[in-house]
């Protein structure tokens, strides 16, 4: 694998700066009705003496909503109920306030905001194991997940147990995704394991069971698994989990971004919570009387003090980002899709054409020689990397590293048309459905046959991915104008983590 020590997303700012100059649009149409004003979160009478579990998940960077969250535990504690704070993953990357700092400023906001506890998300690996590591030093909250291990050892905290005044015991325990294996960066995570299937399972079991013992009155599962229908067939979700797993009083999942609904009529009468993403909704949990319910609250209700420290220190951040990222160097006249589904996980986009034809002529601009005929070299992007739109109007460097947050190198590897179809072939698998690994490309035209079943083979080493037992779905019309011959050499420029093997990307 050959690698140039380039930001993806500064390569894609300055094709931007050179491709995309149009005049910028208004967001909104002078003389629009203002927003009615809505009416402020109120706690329920009955929180006094109650037990609170207060739950966000996939922040994403959304840092202007932390002062929210630290207003609501405010209110529940002067309502006389008992208040713990937890996170479900996913805090330390999504927006330039966070990913930049690698997940610091995130952490700091968090201490700043009381949690109590977290469960790492996959986009905690981002930015490498030892990352992660020094991060939790710097936590003054536990990190919690049973099923990672590194070197053989249990890399965090497995759970912890809260005990209230009265004596009553919370005892909660944290897991991560396994599909963290592949959606993390191979070399930053060498030596980590995350426990799936049966070992999940049993690895979730025997913390219930060590709670248990340990005379908890409610034992919580704080999961970074979700219910999406893309990792049906590993049995990793949450709702495939708390099938196999008896002892859970609540499951607050994260992962899927799915809101109190979906997770709710995913799980049937399985006791699961979730709050969406960005941290448009705080989750209650509330334990009163040996009942328990739970609500998610829209931030938009909660009002936070504008001069609270976490409102100026996050204010602050954002401010230091845009001062170096916020300035407009480009503009688009359309908008470049970065939706999911539809979008970049289940069909060719516009943004996806961008960055591969970007990264394409990055790697091919200098006229440097890659081993075979400039019509056999090709670019590929997974379409789960691009993680937001660009508007009609201007652009920003911080718009592009909210799209690309995860620092990525453009790389190329060397391989035969034969791995180039089975790569393309593991990465539709699901399609129409989503799927994170969907190839967005240039150079390549191929064709889905989505009539088709995939032909499931073995799990792909270390991977929560099949390989196909044949090639049935998946046809390769022409690259690059050429008949694509299964035999013939191909030049492959992708970003690092694909080409190290990420996502569904096995093959490379």
């Amino acid at each position: 694998m050959r690698k140039w020590n380039k930001l993806l997303s500064l390569l894609l700012a300055m094709i931007m700066a050179f491709s995309l100059a149009a005049t910028g649009l208004a967001d909104g149409e002078e003389g629009e009705a203002a927003a009615e004003p809505v009416a402020a979160y109120q706690v329920p009478e009955d929180a006094k003496d109650a037990i609170v579990i207060l739950h966000t998940n996939d922040v994403h960077g959304a840092i202007e909503n932390y002062a929210k969250v630290a207003a609501l535990k405010t209110m529940y504690e002067e309502a006389g109920a008992t208040v713990y704070l937890l996170d479900a993953g996913d805090f330390i990357q999504g927006t330039p306030y966070v990913s930049v700092s690698q997940g610091a400023t995130a952490v700091e906001l968090m201490n700043m905001t009381g949690y109590d506890a977290a469960a790492p998300g996959n986009h905690e690996f981002d930015y490498g194991y030892e990352n992660l590591k020094t991060l939790s030093t710097a936590a003054e909250f536990p990190i919690l997940a049973a099923n990672v291990t590194y070197e053989d050892a249990v890399a965090f905290n497995a759970n912890t147990i809260f005990t209230t005044e009265s004596g009553t015991k919370i005892g909660v325990f944290g897991l991560d995704t396994p599909e963290t294996s592949t959606k993390a960066h191979p070399a930053k995570i060498k030596g980590v394991t995350f426990a799936t299937g049966e070992n999940l399972y049993a690895a979730a079991q025997a913390q219930v069971d060590e709670l248990t013992k340990a005379e908890c009155d409610y034992i919580i599962c704080l999961g970074h698994l979700g219910i999406d229908e893309e990792s049906a067939g590993t049995g990793v979700r949450s709702i495939d989990l708390l099938n196999k797993v008896t002892g859970i009083d609540v499951f607050i999942d994260g992962h899927s971004h799915s809101t109190l609904e979906e997770v709710k009529e995913a799980a049937g009468d399985k006791p699961i919570t979730s709050t969406g993403t960005k941290l448009a909704n705080i989750g209650v949990v509330m334990i009163k009387d040996g009942e328990i319910t739970t609500d998610n609250i829209s931030s938009e209700v909660i009002a936070a003090a504008e001069d609270s420290e976490i409102t100026a220190r996050a204010a602050a951040i954002r401010a230091e980002i845009e001062k170096e990222y916020g300035a407009a160097f480009a503009a688009s006249e359309v908008l470049l899709n970065g939706d999911k589904a539809p979008g970049n996980r289940t069909e060719e986009t516009n943004l996806g054409d961008l960055i591969t034809d970007a990264i394409l002529w990055y790697a091919t601009k200098d006229g440097e020689d890659m081993g075979v005929a400039k019509e056999n070299v090709v670019a590929l992007t997974n379409g789960g990397g691009i993680r937001a739109p660009i508007a009609i109007g201007d652009i920003s460097k911080n718009d592009v590293n909210t799209v690309l947050p995860f620092g990525n190198t453009v790389a190329y590897i060397t391989i035969k048309g034969e791995a180039l179809l089975e790569a393309l072939e593991a990465s539709t698998y699901t399609t129409p459905d989503a799927v994170g690994g969907f190839p967005q490309v240039a150079g390549i035209s191929f064709t889905i046959d989505t009539t088709k079943t995939y032909d499931q083979g073995d799990l792909y080493p270390g991977s929560t991915y099949y390989a196909p037992k044949s090639i049935n779905r998946v046809t390769i019309d022409s690259v690059n104008g050429q008949d694509f011959d299964p035999e013939a050499t191909y030049v492959v420029v992708t970003n690092d983590f694909t080409a190290a093997g990420g996502d569904t990307y096995y093959a490379f």
